[in-house]
């Protein structure tokens, strides 16, 4: 029980300390504080060259980690020859949702007037579809196995984690000045927009889910990270994260821009460093073993859904002559690195947040599911490492 305790408070402590550095700041609440879906309170400082030029190391520093993980003592590991079995068709989820994602990313970017009552209502079977297409992905190339079909209630149990989950990152983006924010505020009532937005919420960690199991259906890249360098991390390194973790937090509320990247990473030393301490698995936890594959993975996988959702976002506004219909769609405001724009409203570093980001949605469904006493397992394959104490 004690150890439940311990990361409950944990978790309400990435809620308090950004809110106690921000009423230091301010000698208040933050500017925008409470106003759903979040607007753009303050302008951003704009492009520094010096804070941009150490992201781009950092970014430099990632990509070479990802693309030659030999230099970082990682052994190439031979893969068993799979057993052949015989072919698996589509699911028929997959064929019933193929149409529903074509009609709605239509919908979304068609500029026809005749659609426009439609369009704001878009986001939710676009995503949900999108989701239960790359389930029959998985289904296929896992030989009839996949989350909807062994595993419909992890399914269930992640949109609504993933719905409170998103809530939180929505508060805490009051205490960075609104590094995103949604113009369209006005398409429906307060009401309309909390109902609307809690079943967009739902679709986040499905979404990165899927892409992960996914990934793990392909040999090459399952096994590029699982013999790694093994890393033990002991007690007194614990302590360090999770007492840098909480200054973190503090200091994000007080330095708002200039610590903005804190939101995405707070989460990680401070959770994962609480559950380490009271010995509970993570997806840094096969380390010990040299398995680097989850929490690289996760990454990887959040960064090719975050592909899919800046397209579509992007295309919302480009093929509507800048006035998008879509309630969802959002626009950024990040400060000192707002350069290189591929095609989204994101900045080309902004991608690399992306990969943080997996491990927050991953470590937070950890803690819903130590704390409510379900089993997290979303893995449809069992491993030595996947014992776990809940």
């Amino acid at each position: 029980m004690k150890k439940i305790v311990f990361l409950i408070i944990t978790f309400l402590l990435i809620f308090i300390l950004p809110l106690l550095g921000s009423l230091a700041k301010w000698g208040g609440l933050p500017p925008g504080y409470g106003t759903f879906p979040v607007q753009e309170a303050v302008q951003d400082p704009g492009f520094n060259a010096l804070y941009f030029a150490l992201a781009c190391i950092v970014a430099l520093f990632i990509m070479v980690f990802y693309l030659f993980p030999r230099v970082f003592g990682f052994r190439k590991t031979l893969v068993a020859a799979e057993v052949q079995r015989s072919e698996v068709r589509f699911p028929f989820w997959f064929w019933a949702a193929l149409p529903v994602l074509v009609i709605c990313w239509f919908i979304m970017w068609a500029r026809l007037s005749v659609l426009s009552l439609l369009e704001p209502y878009t986001f939710v079977p676009l995503w949900w579809s999108f989701i239960c297409i790359i389930d029959g992905i998985v289904y296929k190339r896992n030989h009839g196995v996949s989350l909807l079909s062994k595993k419909p209630q992890i399914m269930q149990l992640l949109a609504v984690v993933s719905c409170f989950s998103w809530f939180a990152f929505e508060y805490l983006n009051f205490f960075v000045m609104e590094n995103w924010y949604y113009p369209n505020k006005e398409i429906f009532s307060d009401f309309g927009n909390i109902f609307w937005f809690s079943l967009s919420y739902t679709t986040v960690l499905p979404a990165i889910i899927e892409w992960y199991l996914l990934m793990l259906t392909i040999p090459a890249l399952r096994d590029r990270y699982s013999n790694g360098p093994k890393l033990h991390l002991n007690k007194p390194t614990l302590i360090v994260m999770y007492i840098l973790g909480l200054g973190l937090a503090l200091a994000m509320g007080y330095f708002p821009f200039e610590l903005f990247w804190v939101l995405w990473v707070a989460l990680v030393p401070m959770l994962s460093a609480a559950m380490g301490l009271i010995r509970m698995w993570t997806p840094f936890t096969p380390i010990r073993q040299g398995n680097w594959s989850p929490m690289l993975l996760i990454g990887l996988a959040t960064v090719c859904n975050g592909f899919f959702w800046e397209l579509w976002n992007f295309g919302s506004e480009w093929f509507n002559e800048g006035i998008p219909l879509n309630p969802n769609y959002w626009k950024y405001s990040v400060p000192y690195l707002d350069k290189f724009h591929i095609f989204s409203q994101m900045p080309l570093l902004g991608y690399f947040g992306y990969l943080f980001f997996g491990v927050n949605c991953w470590v937070i469904w950890l803690t819903a599911a130590y704390v409510f006493k379900f089993n997290p397992d979303f893995d449809l394959v069992q491993r030595r490492d996947k014992a776990r104490e809940i």
